[in-house]
């Protein structure tokens, strides 16, 4: 069922548990990748929830709690960047989502997975919906809990790290990231098959 006003939908198969799962920090530098399952009740409206992306820092935030709050269930996981070095970022993602399904104390029978692909999580079926997070609440939300707390989690590392601007760029290849590695050199939770370069303008 999909609301008119938000144009997200309720859910996708319409029986059974469902729960929406989505990663943050895919293209990041450093740090981890985080992942969030959240299994949302079939009836949940909010008028605000959609794509992390497109919400300020504050709207995430006060999203959190009503995810919390209103979820059926929900848990985090993450996956350091030496195992993201050990696997590649692809494999890396999809375990943090499978560590994420690990934790729910309930167990979904159906997995709505952003993007276009997915390793089979063992004995439940998933579908993936490529641009899921603005199109399925469940799915929305599960980006809201990955983005926030990992977010919160390079905050962190940035008062260990200082220099690489990590409290506003989240370990995102921006400018000042990369010139920050350029110069300081990689921290011992950068992404050591991550390239860094950057191109001068013509």
């Amino acid at each position: 069922m999909q609301n008119k006003e938000s144009g997200l939908l309720a859910f996708y198969a319409p029986d059974g548990i469902e729960a929406g799962l989505d990663e943050a920090g895919r293209g990041c530098l450093a740090g981890p990748v985080v992942a969030a399952a959240v299994i949302l009740p079939k009836d949940f409206y909010h008028p605000l929830l959609t794509d992390s992306k497109k919400l300020t820092a504050k709207q995430r935030e006060t999203l959190v709690e009503v995810i919390k709050t209103n979820a059926i269930d929900y848990a985090i996981a993450e996956v350091d960047h030496a195992k993201i070095d050990e696997i590649n970022i692809y494999k890396a993602s999809v375990l943090a989502m499978h560590r994420a399904v690990d934790r729910l104390k309930i167990r979904p029978n159906h997995l709505l997975v952003d993007g276009n692909r997915f390793i089979e999580y063992p004995f439940i079926s998933h579908t993936c919906m490529v641009k899921g997070d603005s199109k399925f609440f469940s799915i929305a939300a599960a980006s809201i809990l990955a983005k926030t707390y990992r977010d919160h989690w390079m905050k962190e590392a940035a008062l260990q790290f200082p220099g690489y601007g990590w409290e506003r760029n989240a370990g995102y290849p921006t400018i000042e990231h990369r010139k920050a590695v350029l110069s300081l050199g990689p921290t011992s939770i950068h992404r050591k098959t991550f390239r860094v370069e950057i191109k001068e303008k013509a």
